[in-house]
């Protein structure tokens, strides 16, 4: 039966009568509920409840080893606060005007902004929140913002009414401007002044308080650093909202505002906070940062908790430090760039001009360099260079994202070929006894585009500044000392897989027989691989591997491929591992242990990690294990590297000796020992020195981020990294008194020897002597034979030769006979000692071999 249509509406109507009356009774229930539980939560709210108890997070604080502040780590909350009587009126006005314009007359919420929000809900328009201050700053302390449900709104307005009962509303507005979030990693309007307008809050403009305002409802999307657009047309509707309840006249707002925007720096980039912090050691504190990170993950935060961490810093040595590392990267760069640029120049024109005649006579014309194609590519690079960084500064002022993309895109090529162009470098040192790191320089600058600490993270080929790890193998085996004959002469190595390995010296110079101390001084490559040879991979390895600190035998693998290149330095290690290794040299051959944090306290002065004295009491259980070689073996290669100082390659970069001569307060001048080893990898990319003293010990590195690139003749280990490592370590030994390298009481003796041969002297040496250190047992006792048998043989003339060895009748064949020709420019090589007896000399013949040295180590012949 067809029913009237009153009907159906009254039946419509009385349903959605229910409907409405069940979700009331639900909604009073839950209310009901919510308010129960609060209330619960809230009976024992102490009388004494004040704004000390909103007090925000505590930073940690970094303290160098003289107690001097460093930094203060608060990454996720950089926070500074303010009275309320301190702020200019026109900030309050802002905030007043933009978030509660009614905050002084409500009781903690507003049932026409609740209206309102929930009608915005309804019909999916933006009408505002619903939340009055009161609220906003109950739900930030009490419950957790992100969630959206009625429960949490219900709990946050009890407690809005709980601050109310006990706050006045400046304490309220105090407490709001004080904890809440405004941006990168800052909370409060102090700490966001000082990082969008570089300072404090109570100098804030007009302009400025209504940019700050915006922030408080969506930083993210507000943010002027991000989206200056969507920003300026929020601050202006803050302007015009001021300019309606009578806080400001129109012309103040039109003229703060374009004095704003006239003076926008559109290059800033939006980082955190925490890259805008104090730090007068940002590769450090970020070194120490991580450490942190490693031993307190999961317990503690120190970015809330208030810690102070001592560390074993030197801000005084750091500064000189970062000094002279900037001066040694501008020196490098710039040097770097001219040799490549007059290398580009002689290419293009020693080889454009042939590959341009080759690609013409036969039709090649893939390979045709013209004209064109040289201006294209200047063209590309201009427009990377100059062009680019302009065209994203107009898509970020206009907004046109496609833009944004492109520029973008020719910013990581940039970068990318940043890498592979700029020459980068790092320093770090340590004190010998203790392991404490005394100042760390990471590369060029530190923010949030460079923040590889190459010091410690750096995988990078040491070069030649290994030698000296295998070389301590070698006097061990007793085989070697640093007397042993070697010859310097192009030589062909056979890898394990039967592969052949060439090497050469810097810019291909041959010495001859050298000693192996001068072989180490003067970083020949030949004897050090002979060197390699003779004790084998296994020991080589095995000894490198315990003065890096590398334990794991994979790792061991990976680092150390068996094959002769890594003689040469061809692996990859970290500044900070050849800091330790050379060290341990210094430190009588006691493992050393690099160190940063010593003690980390709570707020309230209680020792939580006590980092140092852990380390010692580990050291004290190793008893004997401590010694990673021998005090003697320590000594030994101890005094190699000082004759890397006094006539090596370091000899120019410690001054020749000047640069560790100090005077006392008496005027008394005095010198501290040091010893060291450059490195220059092949291709001369990268450059390294290393080197210590008895107190300290440093390691310096200048190369590319990217290989592929030289560095260039001029710039080696020796000539980039040694001065600098000189004039650094002079200032971090200043102020110690006198000090050699300890001996050991037995197990080393002192031998003079022969400046050639290596053996003991006579009188006939008219060559040089030369005082070594060897392990007991294996210095030489046989003497000289070199220079008296060359005295013999050149007491004999030409003449008298010719006269006893050419006996000849027939005239037509001594006319057709030749005397021998000396090749001069050969290298003085003494043939190996011969096993059997020579022949003797008979007339009618010519010997013309030099015989070896009687007792002379035959190995690396």
């Amino acid at each position: 039966m067809e029913r009237p249509v009153g009907y159906s509406i009254d039946m419509k109507g009385s349903i959605a009568a229910s409907i409405f009356a069940v979700l009331a009774l639900l909604i009073v229930a839950v209310i009901g509920v919510s308010l129960g539980l609060s209330l619960a939560q809230t009976v024992n709210i102490k009388n004494q409840e004040n704004f000390q108890e909103f007090a925000p997070a505590l930073p940690t604080k970094i303290l160098d080893i003289n107690g001097i502040l460093i930094t203060e780590f608060s990454a996720d909350e950089k926070r500074e606060l303010i009275s309320l009587s301190e702020l200019p009126r026109h900030l309050i006005h802002a905030v007043l005007a933009r978030e509660d314009p009614d905050f002084y007359n409500h009781k903690g919420f507003s049932l026409r902004a609740i209206a309102r929000a929930a009608f915005g809900q309804l019909t999916g328009r933006n009408l505002g929140g619903g939340s009055t201050i009161t609220q906003q700053i109950a739900g930030s302390i009490y419950t957790d913002r992100t969630e959206y449900s009625l429960t949490r709104k219900i709990r946050e307005l009890w407690w809005a009414l709980q601050m109310e009962r006990r706050y006045t509303k400046n304490e309220i507005l105090e407490i709001y401007l004080n904890y809440s979030y405004m941006g990168p990693g800052t909370f409060g309007v102090e700490a966001a002044s000082k990082y969008f307008f570089g300072h404090s809050a109570r100098e804030i403009t007009l302009a400025e308080a209504a940019i700050l305002v915006i922030q408080l409802s969506s930083p993210a999307r507000y943010n002027p650093l991000d989206n200056p657009n969507t920003a300026r047309e929020r601050q202006r509707a803050v302007l015009n909202r001021m300019i309606e309840f009578g806080y400001t006249t129109a012309e103040d707002a039109e003229a703060s505002f374009n004095e704003y925007w006239d003076n926008y720096d559109y290059t800033r980039e939006s980082t955190s906070a925490y890259y805008h912090r104090e730090d007068a050691a940002p590769w450090f504190s970020e070194y120490v940062r991580r450490q942190l990170d490693d031993m307190m993950y999961g317990t503690m935060d120190y970015y809330r908790d208030g810690y102070t961490v001592r560390t074993t810093l030197d801000l005084k040595h750091q500064a000189t430090a970062e000094k002279l590392m900037a001066q040694g990267l501008v020196k490098a760069n710039r040097e770097y760039a001219a040799s490549r640029g007059s290398r580009l120049v002689r290419a293009e024109q020693t080889y454009i001009p042939i590959v341009d005649l080759l690609s013409l006579t036969f039709n090649l014309d893939s390979i045709h360099a013209t004209a064109d194609a040289q201006n294209e590519q200047k063209a590309l690079s201009r427009y990377t260079k100059t062009i680019n960084p302009v065209v994203d500064m107009a898509a970020l002022v206009f907004g046109i994202q496609d833009l944004k993309i492109i520029t973008n895109t020719s910013f990581a090529e940039l970068k990318n070929t940043a890498e592979q162009n700029v020459v980068e470098g790092t320093l770090i040192a340590i004190e010998n006894e203790t392991g404490h790191i005394k100042a760390v320089v990471g590369g060029s600058r530190f923010d949030q585009s460079n923040q590889l600490i190459r010091a410690t993270q750096g995988r990078i080929m040491p070069g030649s500044s290994f030698k000296p790890l295998y070389y301590s193998a070698a006097i061990d085996t007793g085989k070697l000392t640093p007397a042993s004959l070697i010859y310097d002469i192009p030589m062909v190595f056979y890898n394990e897989d039967g592969t052949p390995y060439i090497p050469l010296n810097f810019r291909g110079e041959w010495k001859g027989s050298v000693l192996l101390y001068d072989a180490l001084a003067q970083s020949m490559n030949v004897p050090s691989l002979k060197i390699l040879d003779t004790i084998g991979f296994d020991a080589a390895i095995d000894r490198a591997a315990n003065l890096l600190g590398i334990d794991d035998p994979q790792e061991r693998e990976r680092t150390f491929p068996r094959v002769y290149p890594m003689g040469l330095g061809i692996i990859s290690v970290s500044p900070l591992q050849m800091a330790r290794a050379f060290a341990i040299f210094a430190n009588q051959g006691r493992e050393v242990t690099p160190i940063a944090i010593r003690v980390v306290e709570d707020r309230n002065g209680r020792i939580v990690l006590d980092t140092e004295r852990e380390l010692r009491q580990r050291q004290q259980r190793m008893g004997s294990d401590i010694q990673v070689i021998s005090p003697q073996n320590a000594y030994v290669m101890t005094t190699l590297l000082k004759k890397t100082v006094e006539i090596g390659t370091l000899r120019s970069g410690s001054g020749f000796g000047s640069k560790f001569v100090y005077q006392d307060e008496q005027g008394n001048r005095y010198r501290i020992a040091a010893a060291g080893k450059t490195g220059t990898t092949q291709n001369w990319s990268d450059a390294w020195t290393v080197g210590f003293t008895p107190y300290y010990t440093t390691a310096i590195w200048f190369g590319f981020d990217r290989p592929g690139n030289s560095l260039g003749l001029s710039l080696t280990g020796a000539t980039l990294a040694g001065p600098i490592w000189g004039d650094f370590m002079r200032e971090l030994n200043m102020g110690h008194p006198a000090k050699e390298f300890i001996r050991p009481s037995t197990g080393v003796v002192d031998v003079t020897v022969c400046a050639k041969s290596g053996l003991l002297p006579t009188d006939a040496c008219n060559e040089g002597t030369v005082t070594l250190s060897f392990l007991t047992g294996t210095q030489p006792r046989e003497s000289c034979t070199l220079h008296s048998e060359a005295r013999i043989r050149s007491s004999l003339t030409l003449e008298t030769m010719r006269t006893n060895s050419l006996v000849v009748n027939d005239d037509s064949l001594l006319d057709e006979l030749r005397m021998p020709q000396l090749r001069l420019e050969l290298p003085d090589v003494p043939a190996r000692r011969r096993e059997t007896a020579a022949p003797p000399v008979s007339e009618g013949s010519l010997d013309w071999g030099i015989e070896a040295f009687p007792d002379h180590n035959p190995l690396l012949d």
